[in-house]
């Protein structure tokens, strides 16, 4: 199974450098300046220290955004001894912009379940997830105009305001012109280094902090749109403004704590689960139990799970830092190579705390 807490970068980087085969399939590094990853031992030629960035699955190198090396071909190592799996992986090599899906699988007589087992075993992630994000990249690669390309490059990123609109209007399943124009909660999106995320507030309150990229976020988006009968719309309000810049700050290492006014949309013990992550200090982990012991309710573990799962402002209430009971990464919503690299961010806040102590 693949190591999933990585060590320091220069000791990948050294053994990226050495092409090191004790590292096949145990970590993967994605480079920056050219949107590809590659096994450690790709005999291409090596990149520059600082275009490296070093991840621990084929699927989270996949979720960062990073497309295979075709000289290496990591995704071959893992998959080829399933023939299943290497041939779907010879198919999406060849047209990486093709809208696959189940009915696709089933014509060429394949069981859309079987294909989904075997993609999760093999990279973490089904190939229907695996095919979505390899078109995606295609289409930020690919200057051309209309059909898959242009809804290549709205569904991966918002480079425009109306890019933005009609992605998130088609999250909730209504057209851009629907919403309101002065409407009590506003949406827009900002790019942090973890990738894009989409913020809704009130004037005074945050309601809504999420990956742009998470599978519950369109659920997420029409609860809230429910919630407040409609009145939804598109803008800037001071929360949100406070959210991104209090959001580089952390992400820079220049800020342990949040200080936003926060709406929580859940039952009362749902809120009471996030109220008690928001007391976690930054650098510090708890697992599900410890977690339910501490709000007197020892009993309801899963409960506990459940509503961590249900968070919807990613980092501020830092859902991030429950770990299974074995100390191991648990799911994620924004992903699991997120939650890593939030946990190993958060190492340098416990080491000043523990030197201020």
């Amino acid at each position: 199974m693949t190591d999933l807490l990585l060590p320091d970068d220069d000791t990948l980087y050294s053994a990226l450098t050495a092409r090191n085969p004790a590292w096949d399939g145990r970590a993967y590094v994605g480079v920056t300046s050219t949107g590809i990853f590659c096994r450690l031992t790709c005999p291409a030629r090596k990149p520059k220290r600082e275009n490296c960035r070093f991840l621990p699955t084929v699927a989270a190198c996949l979720a960062a955004g990073y497309r295979p090396c075709l000289r290496c071909r990591p995704l071959r190592p893992e998959g080829a001894g399933d023939p299943l799996v290497a041939r779907l992986l010879t198919a999406l090599e060849t047209d990486p912009t093709r809208r696959w899906t189940e009915g696709d699988l089933t014509e060429m007589g394949l069981d859309p379940s079987t294909v989904r087992r075997s993609f999760k075993r093999q990279f973490g992630q089904t190939f229907l997830d695996m095919a979505r994000q390899a078109r995606l990249q295609a289409g930020l690669t690919t200057l051309a105009d209309g059909g898959r390309v242009i809804d290549a490059q709205i569904e991966a990123g918002y480079e425009s305001p109306a890019a933005f609109r009609a992605a998130f209007a088609r999250h909730l399943g209504l057209p851009p012109g629907s919403f309101r124009a002065n409407a009590m909660l506003r949406a827009d999106w900002f790019d942090t280094p973890l990738g894009v995320m989409i913020a809704v507030s009130d004037r005074t309150r945050l309601h809504l902090l999420e990956f742009a990229d998470r599978k519950a976020l369109p659920t997420e988006l029409k609860r809230l749109h429910a919630s407040c009968k409609g009145d939804l719309g598109f803008g800037r309000l001071p929360p949100i403004d406070l959210a991104q810049a209090q959001l580089t700050e952390f992400l820079a290492g220049q800020r342990a704590r949040f200080t936003l006014d926060l709406a929580l949309h859940g039952t009362p013990f749902t809120r009471s689960v996030w109220q008690a992550l928001q007391t976690l200090p930054a650098g510090s982990t708890i697992s599900y139990s410890e977690l339910a012991r501490r709000l007197g309710r020892p009993q309801a573990v899963r409960a506990v799970a459940r509503a961590n799962g249900a968070n919807q402002i990613a980092i501020v209430i830092p859902c991030h830092r429950v770990l299974g009971a074995d100390g191991a990464l648990t799911g994620y919503g924004g992903g699991l190579w997120r939650k890593q690299r939030l946990i190993e961010l958060e190492r340098a806040y416990a080491q000043t705390e523990r030197t201020c102590a």
